[in-house]
């Protein structure tokens, strides 16, 4: 289970597109909807923001309630992450980096708070497995069809 005494989940990958359109996809929510959650009410890369929505997992529900906390513009947003109808807390971090010829970005996940371990969605393969899935296969491919 996700627990504080874990190590970060740190999944990284190489990017079509330049820096700015990196920070875009990750900031803009217009851009936002169409490769991570497609019910972000709203999203706005500012220090203080809070935004929340469900997502749907089988029976339960998770209303994630997010608090962005650090903007390094076309670098680095952080924000915290809670659900509603769960304890626990997270810390989740998108780094763009140049590497070489390309853009590369570092997604870093960190426990803040325990999660429950009765909870089958907060196992640590599956929060690896969904990070890899929407940083790996939905922004990497959503990038690769707006910029080749």
């Amino acid at each position: 289970m996700m627990k504080t005494t874990d190590p970060p989940i740190v999944v990284e990958t190489q990017l079509s597109g330049t820096r700015q359109q990196v920070w875009e996809a990750i900031t803009v929510h217009d851009k936002m909807i169409e490769w991570y959650f497609d019910n972000i009410p709203a999203f706005e890369p500012k220090v203080g923001f809070n935004t929340q929505f469900p997502v749907h997992s089988e029976s339960r529900t998770f209303t994630h309630i997010w608090n962005v906390t650090k903007v390094v513009p076309r670098q680095l947003i952080t924000y915290h992450w809670t659900y509603t109808e769960y304890p626990g807390e997270g810390k989740v971090s998108f780094e763009i980096l140049d590497n070489e010829d390309a853009v590369k970005l570092r997604l870093t996940n960190i426990v803040v708070k325990d999660f429950p371990q009765d909870v089958p969605e907060f196992k640590r393969q599956s929060c690896i497995d969904g990070w890899n899935f929407f940083i790996k296969d939905r922004l990497k491919n959503y990038l690769q069809k707006q910029y080749g």
